[in-house]
């Protein structure tokens, strides 16, 4: 090996080794085993999507009852929780209390020792009631996706006043509808738009929701604009064109809409803000304005490229924000794109980041009210 060769070599080594992940070992075990030996067991996190029956991080059975996992993860700080295949039987307390997500750590090779307590659909609970106000309505519990022959429920909020007025509103279109109005359908708590909404009708423009379930087990293919490596095809752009091209097509033909993209607006968080900021992207021409919440872009870093590639063409109002406890990824990778919409876009932006908040529903409830206003200003 002749010196140039040398230099290369081992200066190739050195950056290898700055961004080599670490084996971080999962060791599991239940307080009550009881009649739950045979269940599979899942890691559900910040590092896979939250996909609580994900494959690739099921738990293998030890010898001795427990369970294991051995996970290679970059540095930085995951969130996660331990399932049985759903979140309805996720882990809890003894006493069936919901318990807060575990934080994890990675910095060097690491050992996690978990006690799950109990599961959530061993307890009984009384019956969740509804929370949704009058305001909001089931427009279709099995609206075809014909991009995707695949269907689903649909929401509709309609704000105070609508059925007695002639005017026309503003529509948002939102994701994961079952945790946009009603904690009663919820399965990580409810955002309470409607709620919001009401409570603001007088001071600022109304406008009509529209919130789409996802698609469970398929959550994080819809919402992927691109092929992913662990989770398979990207559905994005075609669920995308479903909004575009059927279900907004539908809503203004149907409702009292204002159906410009100045009145045209998207949010979602997690995967949903990724596909929220995708549709921007590809259809800068109908939405004019974007809630892009702890958009998971590191799923999908192929996002930067869009930026690049279609940034220039988008002139709306974007709404970035995320928590500064989601991880050390998070807030890095979504100022990135801020930064690169920023050089190349004429949009009204915003980027902002609460330190305290944590990867869940509860802080974009708290944001929404925050967006609604921002997006509503002249």
């Amino acid at each position: 090996m002749n010196r140039q060769h040398a230099i290369t070599f081992f200066s190739l080594v050195i950056w290898l080794s700055a961004y080599s992940q670490h084996t971080v070992q999962f060791s599991v075990s239940l307080l009550h085993p009881g009649n739950f030996t045979d269940s599979s067991l899942f890691i559900a996190g910040s590092f896979n999507g939250w996909n609580p029956a994900d494959k690739n991080y099921q738990l293998k059975r030890a010898g001795n009852g427990d369970c294991y996992s051995v996970l290679k993860l970059d540095d930085g700080q995951y969130e996660f929780k331990i399932t049985r295949g759903s979140w309805d039987k996720v882990e809890c307390r003894e006493g069936g209390a919901n318990i807060p997500n575990r934080i994890l750590k990675v910095s060097s090779d690491t050992f996690v020792r978990i006690v799950v307590e109990g599961w959530a659909d061993k307890f009984l609970r009384k019956k969740r009631v509804s929370t949704a106000r009058s305001g909001v309505h089931i427009l279709d519990t099995a609206f075809l996706i014909p991009q995707l022959n695949r269907s689903r429920r649909v929401w509709l909020y309609l704000p105070p006043g609508y059925a007695n007025s002639s005017k026309r509103f503003p529509v948002l279109y939102m994701q994961d509808g079952q945790n946009v109005f009603d904690d009663s359908t919820s399965f990580a708590g409810e955002w309470a738009v409607d709620e919001t909404l009401d409570s603001l009708s007088g001071r600022v423009p109304g406008l009509i929701v529209v919130a789409v379930d996802n698609g469970g087990l398929k959550r994080l293919n819809e919402y992927s604009p691109y092929d992913m490596e662990k989770y398979g095809r990207g559905e994005g752009d075609l669920y995308i064109d479903f909004l575009v091209k059927t279900l907004k097509p539908f809503i203004d033909q149907n409702y009292r809409t204002l159906p410009t993209k100045e009145n045209t607006f998207i949010v979602g968080s997690s995967m949903g803000g990724l596909i929220s900021m995708y549709a921007v992207l590809k259809y800068p021409d109908i939405f004019g304005g974007a809630g892009i919440f702890s958009p998971a872009f590191w799923i999908a870093p192929e996002i930067l490229e869009a930026v690049n590639q279609n940034g220039g063409r988008v002139n709306s109002r974007l709404y970035f924000y995320c928590g500064g406890k989601e991880g050390e990824t998070m807030e890095p990778g979504m100022e990135k794109a801020f930064d690169q919409m920023r050089k190349l876009s004429g949009s009204r932006m915003i980027s902002w980041v609460r330190p305290d908040a944590t990867h869940t529903e509860s802080f974009w409830r708290e944001e929404f009210p925050l967006f609604y206003l921002w997006l509503m200003e002249k």
